[in-house]
């Protein structure tokens, strides 16, 4: 009788133990509350000043830096003359939907003179994420870091580097964004492309009138900084590289990977990348810097280059009336070297074996692409300027997605109101074709809806991503808000679950919460809906969400208050 007693106390002593890590790890939790001020800020680039929308008259805005365990309380004022909202993507948002932020979805939008706190916790995320605006256009300019730090008493996996700097990657508009997304909208034609990309808000000294304002980021002999990358730009993927540095990549969407050394990286919008470079150079001035990686075939975009400046410390500076040395461009590949691209994809891994889902409940297939549709018998030719007097648009699965404009989708789920959304998406292509091949113009022109997909608490979710070949193949950043999930494969072609299943990598892949898919090719990832809630999935070339490339995902609540999602604040914004 006495071996019972010895594992009943072995098994207090071990709940006791629990107990007092947990409240020593919520002991060192913070509360960490802001004030967001959206308001309209004199901003000088490309030799021109124009008004601006900033959040507290900073270009990009503020960088919040927290600890896993923190909670942050952001209340934003509206003092701009556009509706609002405010996404912290890559947030998991843990039963903390109605902070997500995404318009007409998880909420109503911030109306003029108008004010919203969101208040969620950081659980169980460490590295790099971003914060923007998630209303029309307001994106290009309304944006900043989020870092999230171990917890008090953790460490990196890595050597704690001497410096960490964000490195935020933007496109700029020599415009208004909002008055260039309006004339697409008007014209049925793809947008203007932007003027210029940046570098923590500013273009480099590649442009006209931008050398004085070039970004310099410190680094010395010996020492080790830390580069968060974010890749905050409107619909352009983007390489990035340091001169005469290796990089060695540590982290991507705030997950770690298995680190390994490459000379350059691409990010497609919404996502980030955690790099390490080492100060191994002679003393000098080198650039860093990005441009375009572009998928679509016969595609106008911006073929620029922004550019910063790593400079060592201990640089000899130069003497008097002496022009500084220009300093070394780095190699970027050319902007459709898919391979670089693949190549990095695939270097991608988690550190240690995962917990992916081995066995699946919702097996979903969604086709991605553009689409063309043909011109209304009441638009004018003004009206219809896409290809042959056609309108640009987008969808998934032969949907194009259009958001409610009178209540938020989660507030409708969640209060009972019909009418708002169907839960009729198809989990298939209602037709089956060659994807990637010669696709029939009957296609082109997507049903236009607001169906998603409903799921049960704890169900657990594949879902193929299949590029198609409708309009023109592209690589495209799909983002899901609420979740990280693993990506277990990735390839070209149409997809086959005879021929590809057996590939599938479910040892350590990548986590990640915005996945680029290849152009004219798929991936497949996978998760646990373990989160109740309204969550989009869109493709993060805001583009392409503008045309409806986009879906929700609405999970159930599951049993029990921790498996529910938390009661509506009392501020949530009014329709």
């Amino acid at each position: 009788m006495e071996a019972p007693k010895t594992v009943s106390y072995s098994l207090m002593f071990l709940a006791i133990f629990v107990l007092l890590a947990s409240a020593l790890s919520l002991a060192n939790a913070k509360i960490q509350e802001h004030e967001f001020v959206v308001q309209a800020t004199p901003v000088k680039r490309l030799c021109n000043t124009h008004s601006t929308i900033t959040v507290n008259g900073q270009f990009p805005g503020p960088t919040l830096e927290v600890n896993n365990g923190d909670t942050l309380i952001v209340k934003v004022i509206n003092k701009a003359r556009y509706n609002v909202t405010i996404h912290w993507h890559g947030i998991r948002q843990i039963r903390t939907g109605w902070a997500d932020g995404p318009e007409f979805v998880t909420q109503c939008p911030i109306r003029p003179g108008e004010s919203y706190t969101y208040k969620f916790t950081i659980q169980g995320q460490e590295g790099t994420l971003w914060w923007h605006a998630h209303s029309s256009w307001l994106r290009a300019t309304v944006y900043g870091a989020l870092i999230i730090h171990p917890r008090g008493g953790e460490t990196y996996p890595f050597p704690k580097p001497k410096r960490e700097t964000p490195i935020l990657l933007g496109e700029w508009w020599d415009a208004n964004p909002i008055d260039v997304e309006r004339q697409a909208t008007q014209t049925g034609a793809a947008p203007n492309i932007s003027d210029a990309y940046t570098i923590n808000g500013q273009p480099g000294d590649l442009y006209k009138c931008s050398s004085q304002g070039t970004t310099i980021v410190p680094i010395d002999s010996g020492e080790t900084n830390l580069l968060r990358v974010i890749n905050a730009g409107l619909n352009q993927p983007l390489f990035f590289s340091v001169a005469n540095h290796k990089l060695i990549v540590v982290g991507a969407d705030a997950s770690y990977l298995k680190p390994f050394t490459t000379n350059v990286i691409m990010l497609g919008p919404g996502q980030t990348t955690d790099v390490l470079i080492a100060g191994d150079q002679p003393p000098s001035r080198y650039y860093m810097a990005a441009r375009a990686y572009q998928s679509a075939q016969n595609a106008p975009f911006d073929n620029t280059t922004t550019t910063a400046i790593l400079e060592y410390k201990s640089a000899p500076c130069p003497a008097k009336g002496v022009t500084a040395i220009k300093p070394l461009m780095p190699f970027l590949p050319a902007y459709n070297d898919t391979n670089t691209v693949t190549a990095f994809s695939k270097s991608l891994r988690s550190p240690r074996k995962v917990e992916v889902p081995s066995e699946i409940d919702e097996s979903l297939f969604f086709t991605i692409g553009l689409g063309l549709n043909n011109c209304p018998p009441n638009f004018s030719p003004s009206q219809c300027q896409g290809p042959n007097g056609t309108r640009f648009t987008s969808s998934m699965n032969n949907v194009s997605f259009v958001l409610p404009n009178k209540i938020s989708i989660l507030q409708a789920h969640h209060l009972g109101v019909q009418g708002v959304f169907t839960t009729d998406f198809p989990t298939k292509p209602p037709v089956e074709f060659d994807y990637t091949g010669n696709v029939s113009r009957s296609l082109w022109q997507p049903i236009p809806g607001t169906r998603v997909t409903r799921l049960k608490y704890g169900s657990r979710v594949q879902i193929v991503l299949q590029d198609t070949s409708i309009v023109t193949p592209e690589n495209h950043p799909i983002h899901l808000h609420g979740y990280d999930f693993y990506v277990v494969a990735e390839g070209f072609g149409n997809f086959n679950p005879k021929k590809h299943t057996s590939k599938f990598n479910l040892v350590d892949p990548p986590m990640r919460n915005t996945v680029a898919v290849p152009a004219n090719g798929w991936a497949v990832i996978r998760f646990v809906a373990d989160n109740p809630g309204a969550w989009i999935m869109h493709c993060h070339l805001d583009v392409h969400i503008g045309w409806g490339l986009a879906t929700i995902l609405l999970v159930d609540n599951g049993v029990g208050l921790l498996e529910s999602i938390e009661s509506p604040p009392e501020d949530l914004p009014l329709c």
